[in-house]
Parts: C-alpha cells; sequence; structure tokens
C-alpha cells in the first residue's frame, strides 16, 4: 500500500535554522516549518518582540565574520546537527539617489549581510550535512537580482544576483553528496521593511509614500496580480521545497513575483 503523506508533520525529527527570522518573511517561514513538525532556530540581532516559545531564538549579527561560527557552534552544542538551512536574512538600507551617493560603507554592509553572509554560514553547516549525505540549503535572493532598481537599491540587487549565482554553483557541486541547494527569489513583499524603504524613497526625492509605492511598481513594470506578496505565500513555497515531497530538486532558482519579471 502506498505510503500517505503528513503535510502536517511531514519534518517532524528536523532541525531547521532560519536567518532574520524573527520578523517580516522570515517569521513567517519559521513558523510554517515549525507547523510542519520541525524544531526551529531563528537567528536575528535582536530578540523578537513578541517570543515564542517553541522556536529557539540564537542573537547573532551575521554581516560579522565570526557570526557564523559561533551559531554554528551552539546550534551543534544544543541539536547535534542542522537538516535544513534557511539564509533569509537580507536587508537594503542604503540611501536613494544613484551610483553617486552610494559610499564604500552602503557596499560594503550590503555584500556582507546579503552575500557574504550565507556563504559563511553555508560553510560552517556543509561539513555535518555532508558527512550525513542530507540536508536543505536555501538562499532567499530577490527578482531584483535580475531587475536591479537602480536609484534605490543598487547594491543589494548586484548582491543578489551575486547570491543566485553562488547558489547555482554550490548545488553542482553538493547535490551530488546529498545537499540539496535552492534559491527563491521573491518579488515584492508587504513586510515592514518594505514600508521602511518607501518612506526613504519618498524622503530622498521628496515624495509622498503612495507615490513612492507607485514608482516601485512602475520601475518594476508592474505586477500583473495586482499586488505585493504575503509573506506567508513565500513561506509556503519554502515548506514545500524543504519537504520530502520535493526530494529531486535542486540548482533550480524559483521565482514568487506575481507575474512581475517580464521574461521567461
Amino acid at each position: 500500500m502506498e505510503k500517505k503523506l503528513d503535510y502536517q508533520n511531514e519534518l517532524s525529527g528536523k532541525i531547521a535554522l532560519v536567518t532574520g527570522g524573527t520578523k517580516g518573511t522570515g517569521k513567517a517561514i519559521a513558523e510554517r516549518l515549525k507547523n510542519a513538525g520541525a524544531k526551529v532556530i531563528v537567528i536575528a540581532r535582536n530578540q523578537p518582540e513578541n517570543p515564542d516559545e517553541n522556536l529557539y531564538f540564537i542573537s547573532a549579527d551575521l554581516s560579522k565574520p565570526e557570526a557564523a561560527d559561533k551559531v554554528a557552534s551552539e546550534v551543534f552544542e544544543k541539536y547535534g546537527k542542522l537538516d535544513i538551512l534557511i539564509n533569509n536574512l537580507g536587508s537594503s538600507e542604503t540611501p536613494g539617489g544613484g551610483f553617486s551617493v552610494l559610499t564604500n560603507k552602503d557596499w560594503e554592509e550590503t555584500l556582507q549581510a546579503n552575500l557574504l553572509a550565507p556563504v559563511r554560514l553555508d560553510r560552517a553547516f556543509l561539513t555535518q550535512m555532508l558527512q550525513n549525505k542530507s540536508g536543505v540549503i536555501i538562499h532567499i535572493a530577490s527578482i531584483q537580482g535580475k531587475l536591479p532598481l537602480h536609484d534605490s537599491t543598487l547594491p543589494y540587487a548586484a548582491a543578489k544576483a551575486g547570491l543566485i549565482n553562488y547558489s547555482k554553483g554550490l548545488s553542482k557541486e553538493v547535490s551530488p553528496k546529498g545537499v540539496r541547494v535552492l534559491t527563491v527569489s521573491p518579488g515584492w513583499i508587504m513586510t515592514e521593511a518594505s514600508l521602511r524603504m518607501m518612506e526613504r524613497i519618498s524622503e530622498s526625492s521628496n515624495i509622498t509614500v503612495e507615490e513612492a509605492e507607485k514608482s516601485v511598481m512602475n520601475a518594476l513594470g508592474g505586477i500583473p496580480y495586482g499586488r505585493p506578496a504575503k509573506p506567508e505565500e513565500v513561506a509556503e513555497l519554502v515548506g514545500f521545497l524543504v519537504s520530502s515531497r520535493a526530494g529531486y530538486l535542486t540548482g533550480a532558482e524559483y521565482v514568487i513575483d506575481g507575474g512581475t519579471v517580464p521574461t521567461i
């Protein structure tokens, strides 16, 4: 008799880690994995405002080179392994105004958080995953890796483009050894961070927040679905990709953007 999958408990026994897991999309992903039965660790610089006792919190600034080894040491000490790594951390705090207003610090901080932090964290956990011949790594990138917004988030877009390329290369190395590596590239997600970005564009361009939102929609070429994504929608895709139902999927990029990217 064919065994039926229990979607409500399909990650039972799995240890998962979600970076940037206390807010926005990261929080939604952590809750989705927890609800599927995984023990979930969340990483952020600051304690969540409303802590969930069912999520194990580690404070770390992953933009710092030493943080990855600190996190891995604590995870291995407490759980002995890691099965699922979600590199969700991402930030774009650079000012609007194009390339001429961007400093070396803007570029360096953005690359550290969005590209080098995932690289270091992967390295910290991959040895154990490869020894076990099992594991899933998800890199949360962005459609800006292909559709950069030059006026507001050029360093972020460049970092995410690098992350997409790195993720593909890593998958070709480690997939034959039992570790799946995938990329999820969302379009615009309606989070608190998105609202802060609109406020920065508004201030730098001397326009209203509503006009800033429209300008982003126009810069993206519009969203055919008619709205930004909800964090829970991205989390649902991630929940599927880390499950055994997606066991043959590796080395691919999954775009979830409401149809924003105009090419195939």
